[in-house]
């Protein structure tokens, strides 16, 4: 049994900005995964009738996030 666990991100006052670079949507077209200007990588939800949800938020990059490829399993 698969069970879905939200994601959970904490800061301040404000979220950090996203300004983003790169985009890249997953085979199953069900994943939009983002890369921004201050380095995070965001994992989105798409759902079938293309509404959005933040998924994940990925810290860790020094640098700008200027593209985003696929790799293989």
């Amino acid at each position: 049994m698969k069970t879905l666990a939200p994601a959970v991100a904490v800061w301040g006052r404000t979220a950090p900005s996203h300004s983003i670079t790169a985009v890249l949507i997953t085979d199953d077209q069900q994943t939009i995964v983002t890369g921004s200007q201050e380095g995070q990588i965001c994992l989105w939800d798409l759902s079938s009738d293309l509404q959005v949800s933040s998924k994940e938020i990925l810290f860790g990059h020094t640098a700008s996030v200027t593209c985003l490829a696929k790799a293989r399993e």
